[in-house]
């Protein structure tokens, strides 16, 4: 299975507990054409080693001196730096823009208990939110729901306090190794999701068809249940057999997917609708389901299908149900 975290709280809380000091630079403002967005992470070492970026490359040479200086005082900087046409140019953006840096020494300002806390609740697929600023640095698991949805890190109303988003990675979970999880599944990966595609039929559920993709052979019911379906989840059901869509189509309504979708013309869907009804499922749990599945587009073709599907995905994360 793919890890999609970026790695970069858990290298810098290695790092630091080896004995080699560390430090976080996160992106906390930008302007103009900014290489990285904002939230993203830098993890220095006492040795100067790093993981991730804050620029592209642009400005990531200074940062270390800075944080190196940082650890050695034990003091949180603010860094601001403005990235030249040239050098925007270079990683590959048409003009330039500047930026502003957060350098925590591990440690000294950001305490290890905090930081090891975070990369548990990364580790749990938990969404939480480091926040720092005049009332001191801790997690938090409410009160950002947009943010959340967004995956959007930045400063609150006061302009003081920074809020980093730590969502769990994307995942997207496929039910029915037919021809439009052939192209739904790359096309995910490409956008960020982790698939994983389930069918108990062994000769669909293939390493040929689904090349470095994990692939399981249950029943989708016992599948989902083993996966566990959480917030960051989309469930998509491409069979047409009741059989194997109906289970996991049940375990998803009661959990906290922000998608489902599935395949059938408006006939289909209507009878899945009436199948659900009768299993006891509310009218606004049955509403959940996006059927037939991806937005109406004209599309022809699982690769077009594909594409709706994904678009559809995206607009409901990105703005709600």
């Amino acid at each position: 299975m793919m890890d999609r975290f970026d790695n970069i709280p858990e290298t810098a809380l290695a790092w630091h507990r080896a004995g080699r000091g560390a430090a976080l630079a996160t992106v906390v403002e930008t302007w103009g054409s900014a290489p990285r967005r904002v939230g993203s992470q830098l993890a220095i070492s006492g040795e100067g080693e790093i993981a991730g970026s804050v620029s592209g490359g642009c400005v990531e040479g200074a940062v270390v001196v800075e944080a190196l200086d940082a650890m050695a005082e034990g003091r949180p900087v603010i860094l601001e730096y403005g990235v030249s046409d040239g050098d925007a140019f270079a990683v590959g953006l048409a003009c330039g823009g500047t930026i502003r840096v957060l350098v925590e020494p591990v440690g000294t300002v950001m305490p290890e208990a905090l930081l090891a806390e975070l990369v548990a609740a990364r580790a749990r697929r938990e969404a939480v939110a480091y926040v720092t600023g005049p009332g001191g640095r801790r997690l938090e698991r409410a009160g950002h729901e947009a943010r959340f949805r967004m995956d959007r890190s930045g400063l609150a109303e006061d302009g003081e306090t920074f809020v980093a988003i730590h969502n769990p990675p994307l995942r997207l979970v496929v039910v029915g190794a037919v021809h439009i999880a052939q192209a739904l599944v790359p096309m995910a990966r490409i956008a960020g999701y982790d698939p994983v595609v389930i069918d108990p039929r062994e000769s669909f559920a293939t390493p040929t068809r689904f090349p470095d993709t994990r692939l399981m052979h249950d029943w989708p019911d016992e599948a989902v249940a083993a996966l566990g379906l959480d917030a960051r989840t989309a469930l998509v059901l491409l069979t047409h057999d009741p059989k194997l869509d109906d289970p996991a189509l049940m375990a998803a309504l009661r959990s906290e997917v922000f998608y489902i979708g599935a395949l059938g013309s408006t006939r289909t869907h209507g009878k899945r609708v009436a199948r659900l009804a009768g299993a006891g499922f509310s009218e606004a749990e049955i509403g959940r389901i996006h059927g037939p599945v991806g937005l109406d587009i004209g599309a022809a073709g699982p690769a077009e299908i594909a594409v709706s599907i994904l678009a559809e995905m995206t607009r409901v994360l990105r703005r709600g149900a």
